[in-house]
């Protein structure tokens, strides 16, 4: 099993850039991860806590690949306590700087042994697995949109109030040094196949919907991860939101 990979990030609308995204997959090896955050708190704030959580998730891992037989079979608990540091570390952080209390991040971060798919993931990041026209988004979503969405199906409230409702974007779960509240982070791998693909990305990607998305993904399957997440990047600017959050991405290509 070979991984083609990629990483993409965009400032978007905004004046700054609140993600943060690291990917260690080495050629000819089998194995690899990524750690994406998508920071909260303001301009300072954000920016700080995504890269206290990329940089701990990935010191940590990194470490752990030293035995990669050891880090899958206990990869859960790894990747869980890998969580709890960089959730210490934002809240040694915010005791030293408590001008930055209300600072955090998401988190997600897949990690592959050859075909076998486990991940990490804390708040409303999507993790999107994509075979042969299908795009589905493997982790849940720690936000409110779930339960607006539901009203919407319950006929609580009308599409278009449900997608501009305020609280939509609001987390229930994220990384800011405190309990944490949910944390998805599966017992069972998903199994990858040859020319899958799975894309970890900001919410800022989901200006496009979930069907925009696969059509940019069938459009361009057989070119490099590289032109995927170009072409996806291009797709959001394209829609040209004045709103447009930041986007970070990995795209991760089975060959």
């Amino acid at each position: 099993m070979k991984y083609d990979v990629a990483t993409a990030i965009s400032v978007g609308q905004r004046d700054y850039q609140e993600d943060a995204v690291i990917a260690d997959f080495n050629i000819g090896n089998p194995f690899g991860f990524a750690v994406l955050a998508d920071g909260m708190g303001g301009h300072a704030a954000g920016d700080v806590a995504s890269k206290i959580v990329v940089t701990e998730v990935f010191s940590e891992l990194k470490l752990q690949m030293g035995d990669v037989e050891a880090l899958e079979r206990d990869v859960d608990d790894v990747l869980r306590s890998a969580a709890q540091g960089a959730n210490d570390c934002i809240d040694a952080h915010v005791s030293q700087n408590p001008d930055l209390r209300g600072m955090g991040a998401t988190l997600v971060a897949p990690i592959l042994f050859e075909s076998r798919l486990h991940w990490i993931s804390i708040g409303d990041s999507p993790l999107f697995h994509y075979r042969k026209g299908t795009l589905k988004q493997l982790n849940d979503d720690h936000s409110l949109a779930p339960q607006i969405d539901l009203m919407v199906k319950t006929g609580q409230l009308d599409e278009e109030t449900a997608m501009n409702h305020p609280d939509r974007n609001s987390l229930t779960s994220v990384v800011m040094g405190r309990r944490i509240p949910l944390i998805d982070c599966p017992t069972e791998p998903t199994i990858l196949q040859k020319d899958d693909l799975v894309v970890v990305a900001s919410d800022g990607l989901q200006f496009l919907t979930d069907k925009e998305i696969a059509l940019v993904l069938k459009k361009h399957q057989k070119k490099t991860s590289a032109d995927i997440a170009e072409a996806l990047i291009k797709a959001v600017h394209s829609l040209k939101h004045p709103d447009q959050d930041n986007i970070s991405m990995v795209v991760i290509k089975i060959k």
